[in-house]
């Protein structure tokens, strides 16, 4: 309920009441008060109701992108209580589906592929992609998916500078030929993905020489550096492809699907036109550059996500 003047003030007049009817009057003029008070709180959203339970999933970019979303709503008047670094994909959707949070960051490919197991889909329209997964969440869950940012953090297939020169690698295509002598190395969830390795041999016969699982991607772009493996999985924001000039092979037969970023948010909480704007406004800051510069803040430069989304929302003009 407002406040500065905005608490409701009722001034009592009981004093020129008859006894007999004082009491009566009493209730009707209370009953009175708390249907006003009732209608003003509808009015009032769910910063009146309750604190939003901002979630992020359990890596570099999502903890800014949280807090993106968290400092952007504060600035809009909600309350708002952070639960970073939740864990993988699968314990961030069930924290938002039991309602333990109440808005996080996702990529609508692994909305398709990790938790509603598309398994042959392969559109890469990331508008069909995001009515498709918006359409599932909002059935299925009761959650759905806000506008998507202009971050497309898709999975990208990255060879050294070196490699992509003397075995004329361009494309996946390209790799296949390849593929046999060559290590990859790649996150856990990488070989049991359609858009991991199974899709890579099913649409492009790439069977590898041998996988090693790296369950950071720090140390995946390491070992790459450092030639302990010839090609590796990444994704489409990360700083090290620019700083090391790593080459990202061209999908040529669309196999990895859109991976838009856009806040996953419950139902009840996206009947909040200001909770939606303020989501979307964060939204249509970002893109792949924008967001590369940002996890090399925190990354190299080595501040806090908190710090780095604030700077960023002032430079912007959504903090002051």
């Amino acid at each position: 309920m407002p406040q500065p003047d905005g608490t409701l003030q009722y001034q009592w007049r009981v004093a020129t009441l008859a006894p007999s009817h004082l009491g009566v009057k009493m209730r009707l003029l209370a009953r009175s008060a708390a249907a006003v008070v009732l209608a003003a709180c509808l009015g009032c959203g769910v910063a009146a109701a309750q604190t939003l339970k901002v979630g992020s999933k359990n890596f570099t970019e999502q903890f800014i992108v949280a807090e993106l979303y968290a400092a952007a709503l504060e600035a809009a008047g909600f309350k708002v209580d952070r639960k970073i670094n939740l864990g993988a994909t699968l314990v961030a959707h069930e924290a938002i589906r039991t309602g333990a949070i109440d808005i996080y960051p996702e990529y609508t490919g692994t909305g398709l592929n990790a938790v509603m197991k598309a398994q042959g889909v392969t559109d890469a329209n990331p508008d069909k992609v995001h009515a498709m997964v918006k359409a599932h969440y909002e059935k299925e869950f009761k959650l759905t998916w806000l506008k998507p940012s202009g971050i497309n953090n898709g999975y990208a297939i990255i060879v050294r500078p070196e490699t992509a020169r003397s075995l004329n690698l361009k494309t996946l295509s390209d790799l296949a030929k390849a593929a046999s002598t060559l290590k990859i190395g790649a996150g856990p969830e990488f070989g049991d993905r359609r858009d991991g390795l199974r899709g890579l041999k099913e649409v492009y016969g790439i069977e590898f020489g041998e996988f090693r699982q790296f369950a950071a991607l720090r140390l995946r772009y390491e070992a790459l550096a450092q030639k302990q493996i010839d090609v590796a999985n990444g994704f489409s924001t990360d700083w090290q492809i620019a700083a090391e000039k790593f080459a990202a092979l061209d999908d040529d037969k669309g196999l990895f699907p859109p991976y838009y970023l856009a806040p996953v948010v419950r139902m009840e909480i996206a009947g909040d036109r200001k909770v939606v704007d303020t989501l979307e406004r964060v939204g249509a800051l970002l893109d792949n550059p924008t967001m590369q510069e940002l996890n090399r803040q925190v990354e190299v430069d080595k501040k806090e996500p908190r710090r780095v989304a604030a700077d960023f929302l002032k430079a912007k003009g959504v903090l002051r």
